[in-house]
């Protein structure tokens, strides 16, 4: 920890902050470390790098002590001119309250209204001449200044009494830049941004390092994913850390109609790159400039892929540019750019899981004004599939709709809405939870995806099959831990069987409910298609989706007609079986299926392949009986709850009635009752009469309802 030569100045190495320590000035630091500067949590330190700032320390996470490392986000990193595993030493100082403190906003024009509203959100912030220092608006947008003064010319903490003034907003407002991103605006990618720094940013700040280990630094790496999963925003991120000049590029505007134009185009960007190196050069999409060309047509895309292959080739002069492409169809670029030397490294960005969805959801609202009933783990565990588009969507739906509720009492006449006002808004769970509804996951947005509103007290009857799917798909997700302990796996496929109407469907509508994982209906006989390879492609495509949104139940309603036992004959014979060999590989091939539980419903096991059904695959068939006595009382329940019941209907009666009806028969029975009611009463409306019969569901109409069931059935 200590410097031998300075005892009185320790030195600790720089780690990122947590996310929700952006703009706060916060050093966090080992609790033993802190003993040891004989400070306290909560004390103001000096943090010297190539430059002074100055923190408030607070105590480090179990899993960051230990190390002799202090976390400052990126904000701190840059007044303290020092980067990511650099050295800064520390010492105690105190901080007093300005009297003043003189700023100027850096990338959005503000007005001397807005002032109320930033010293609230500024209030207990510790600033030195010269930092830059950031408002969090709402999620990853802010409002940067620059500390043009203080007084007293010293470290100093802005505070209720403080006079905070504006200046130069007209000259600002012009001159807006884009605001410094960091790797603390980042969330749920830890591991793939290692993986992206040690290519990166290594060869950009040590160039040095790979020439005494006698290789080549890195020349590109290609970064592919789903839409939304932040791809853009890494390579951003690393352009402001590593104080690279940042050349973007989007795949289309390189495409020219003249020729030459697109290969000059790309030249120049190069050369420019190599000019005023270090650089990155990031190509967004692209797939757009560099498709398969034995699969393009037009020549310019051919020239272009041509023209790349050779500046990435060239780079061996320009050492210190690094290209960064991004993509979400990999396997649509051309071969020769994925090979090493070109790309030397593809990096996957996946969807993020529950810990990485908390951390992007704590980086979006960590400028919202969030009520004390919101609980962000909660969001995170049900947003299953959602990207770090669709969080912020998702934040900004739910700042919406608290915005909606108060529109009415804003006068939007006035110049500026009264601070007042503006600390009233409050964002609340039910404006999040609502927002869900609005706000899909874009990795399933494709696909008919259904999360319906059926829950388990909708089913009637049928405890053990419920209890069964509530241990194949919900104890995975719960108790993932026990599964591991136990070296076991969950169930890959179940299979619900059984005839028609006995509530197949309306259980696996519950289940994903229930469960609140993503949901994938898909009709068995949609998927085939009288073009060639169509049918199989829709297959890949249904898999690949539930894959990127996993945890995920794709549901396989009337499963028969998609796989129907081979050598059956027919006219589509040879369709049939390339789908069903196309979904056996898909089910149980070399690629496994993660994440991922086929759920499927027939009437007709008897028609399904064997190599459907063996253990596997579906490892569980649950066969679906017709409903006993007490299932059909569940059944009447569930169907006759909220209608106007009278009350000499004997439920017994109705129990004995139904034997040997399904669930969807006594549904029609309760319909046809509820139907006759509403006529009667309607007549007896039209008719004129002073005091018509009130609606009510009796006896007599449940008879004839029951009479009718059996002449239609």
């Amino acid at each position: 920890m200590n410097n031998p030569g300075s005892p009185a100045f320790p030195r600790f190495k720089v780690a990122e902050a947590l996310p929700k320590d952006v703009g706060r000035a916060i050093a966090r630091l080992d609790p033993q470390d802190i003993d040891a500067l004989g400070i306290s949590i909560g004390d103001f330190v000096e943090v010297r790098g190539k430059r002074a700032t100055v923190c408030r320390v607070m105590p480090a996470y179990k899993e960051m002590r230990g190390q002799a490392r202090i976390q400052l986000d990126g904000l701190s990193r840059a007044n303290a001119a020092a980067g990511l595993d650099e050295y800064v030493s520390l010492r105690r100082l105190d901080c007093p309250l300005a009297e003043r403190v003189v700023i100027a906003p850096v990338n959005l024009a503000l007005k001397e209204g807005d002032l109320e509203y930033i010293a609230g959100l500024l209030d207990g912030l510790p600033v030195v001449e010269g930092d830059r220092i950031r408002v969090n608006l709402f999620g990853s947008r802010s409002a940067e200044f620059t500390v043009s003064n203080t007084i007293p010319r010293r470290p100093v903490l802005i505070g209720p009494p403080t006079q905070l003034i504006l200046e130069g907003r007209e000259k600002e407002a012009k001159q807006a830049v884009a605001q410094r991103l960091s790797y603390e605006d980042i969330g749920g990618l830890k591991p793939q941004l290692q993986r992206i720094r040690e290519m990166i940013e290594l060869p950009l700040r040590y160039p040095e390092v790979f020439e005494r280990l006698g290789i080549g630094a890195p020349k590109g790496v290609l970064l592919y994913g789903p839409p939304g999963c932040g791809k853009t925003l890494i390579a951003r991120a690393i352009a402001h850390e590593t104080e690279a000049n940042f050349f973007a590029v989007s795949g289309p505007e390189v495409i020219h109609k003249f020729y030459g134009e697109s290969e000059a185009h790309l030249r120049k960007i190069f050369q420019e790159a190599a000019k005023h190196s270090p650089g990155i050069i990031f190509l967004d999409e692209i797939d757009a400039i560099a498709p398969k060309r034995e699969q393009v047509v037009g020549e310019v895309e051919k020239r272009v892929v041509a023209q790349l292959l050779a500046l990435m080739d060239g780079l061996k002069q320009r050492s210190n540019v690094i290209v960064i492409a991004a993509t979400n169809l990999p396997n649509a670029i051309d071969p020769a750019l994925r090979r090493p030397g070109r790309f030397d490294r593809e990096i996957a960005i996946p969807i993020p899981d529950s810990h990485g969805r908390l951390e992007i959801l704590e980086i979006y609202s960590r400028g919202m004004p969030l009520a004390r009933d919101v609980d962000l783990e909660h969001l995170a565990e049900i947003t299953h599939g959602y990207v770090g588009a669709d969080l912020e969507a998702l934040c900004r739906e739910a700042a919406m709709l608290c915005l909606r509720g108060t529109i009415q009492t804003i006068d939007f006449g006035a110049t500026v809405i009264p601070y007042e006002q503006l600390s009233q808004l409050e964002i609340c769970m039910e404006h999040f939870m609502a927002a869900l509804r609005e706000v899909e996951p874009s990795a399933v947005r494709e696909v008919f995806v259904d999360r319906p509103g059926t829950r388990w007290r909708d089913v009637g009857g049928l405890d053990t099959v419920k209890e069964r799917l509530i241990e194949a798909v919900v104890w995975p997700l719960k108790y993932t831990r026990v599964f591991e302990q136990a070296g076991t796996r969950p169930p890959k496929g179940i299979l619900l069987a059984g005839p028609p109407g006995c509530g197949k469907t309306l259980l696996a509508k519950a289940l994903a409910n229930e469960s609140g994982v993503n949901f994938i209906s898909v009709k068995g006989p949609e998927l085939l298609s009288k073009f060639i390879g169509e049918s199989e492609r829709g297959v890949r495509e249904v898999f690949r989706k539930a894959k990127q949104a996993a945890p995920c139940i794709v549901f396989f309603d009337e499963i028969d007609a998609l796989l129907p036992v081979r050598d059956a004959g027919g006219i589509d014979a040879g369709v049939a079986e390339r789908v069903l060999s196309q979904f056996l590989a898909e089910f149980d091939g070399v690629e496994e299926l993660k994440g991922v539980l086929i759920l499927g419903a027939t009437n007709r096991i008897d028609i399904l392949d064997p190599a459907v059904v063996r253990p596997g695959r579906f490892d569980e068939i649950i066969e679906i009986p017709p409903p006993s006595e007490n299932d059909r009382a569940a059944i009447f329940r569930v169907h006759l709850a909220g209608k106007p019941v009278a009350k000499e209907v004997d439920i017994e009666c109705l129990i004995a009635c139904s034997a040997g009806f399904s669930g969807a028969r006594i549904a029609a029975v309760c319909q046809r009752a509820a139907l006759r009611a509403i006529r009667r009463t309607v007549r007896s409306l039209e008719s004129g009469e002073k005091e018509p019969a009130a609606l009510s569901i009796g006896g007599s109409d449940l008879d004839v309802a029951f009479t009718d069931e059996k002449t239609v059935h």
